[in-house]
């Protein structure tokens, strides 16, 4: 049998008082708000090139002579505010998710800390993959499938506060969605389930992941599949990771 380990103990014993714990959070919030807001004044900068960036899956495939439209008075200032604020929050997220590590590391154990700083990474990667995802490949599919669609004689003219919105709907969807391996592996890891049961529950999932897509995901099939798909994927990626994980926890328990 292993005995423990120093590091182990010295978690163990080094017990802060919770006035400690809330000025350390307090801390580290600031320190996130201060971080975003000094992102946002650069990207503000190039908050009309951003934009035009965000908005070219659908620019590029109105019909010639059609645009966006602004139906409010302050909607010109209010969109690329709300899209530079958006962008600052995503550029940031490492540091965001590093300063939410700093602060709940020194109360893991070092097994813990081996397996949650890998798991951190990732989870900033995939995020990031999933909202590449849905700009590269949903959104153009979407977006042609809405335009060819479109009634003859009515002109799709988009308010530009609206499109923003479901931009950033769609880019948080696909970006927690691409979650699920991360996910899968810290439940397994936790405790609360085992790989093999949740492989047992794979038609339950497969039907979650569809409900999903359906709440997530504008009303039509296209996108409610494009998100679908991906979900039941990513879940069957972190079930293999998840028996990978498990397997190797046994082989260094009977080691």
């Amino acid at each position: 049998m292993n005995s423990p380990n120093p590091d182990d103990k010295a978690v163990d014993d080094k017990q802060l008082p919770f006035l400690e714990h809330l000025v350390e959070l307090r801390s580290r919030i600031l320190r996130s708000l201060a971080f975003v807001a000094a992102l946002f004044l650069p990207v503000y900068y190039f908050s009309e090139a951003l934009f035009t960036w965000v908005a070219e899956p659908l620019m590029s495939r109105l019909p010639e002579g059609s645009g966006m439209i602004a139906t409010q008075v302050a909607s010109p200032f209010l969109a690329p505010f709300k899209l530079a604020v958006y962008t600052a929050i995503f550029i940031g997220m490492p540091f965001l998710l590093h300063q939410l590590w700093s602060f709940v590391s020194p109360g893991l154990y070092r097994h813990e800390k081996r397996f949650a700083l890998p798991l951190l990474t990732s989870s900033v990667a995939l995020f990031y993959c999933g909202m590449a995802f849905s700009y590269l490949l949903v959104f153009p599919i979407v977006f042609t499938f809405f335009i060819e669609i479109n009634p003859a004689g009515i002109s799709m003219m988009t308010d530009i506060n609206q499109y923003l919105d479901f931009v950033m709907k769609m880019f948080l969807a696909f970006g927690l969605a691409f979650e699920i391996p991360v996910a899968t592996l810290l439940m397994v890891w936790s405790g609360l389930t085992t790989a093999d049961a949740m492989a047992a529950k794979r038609p339950y999932i497969i039907i979650g992941c569809f409900v999903l897509g359906m709440f997530l995901t504008p009303p039509d099939v296209v996108s409610q599949l494009l998100l679908a798909l991906p979900m039941w994927l990513l879940f069957e990626v972190g079930v293999g990771l998840a028996r990978l994980v498990s397997r190797t926890d046994e082989m260094e328990n009977d080691s």
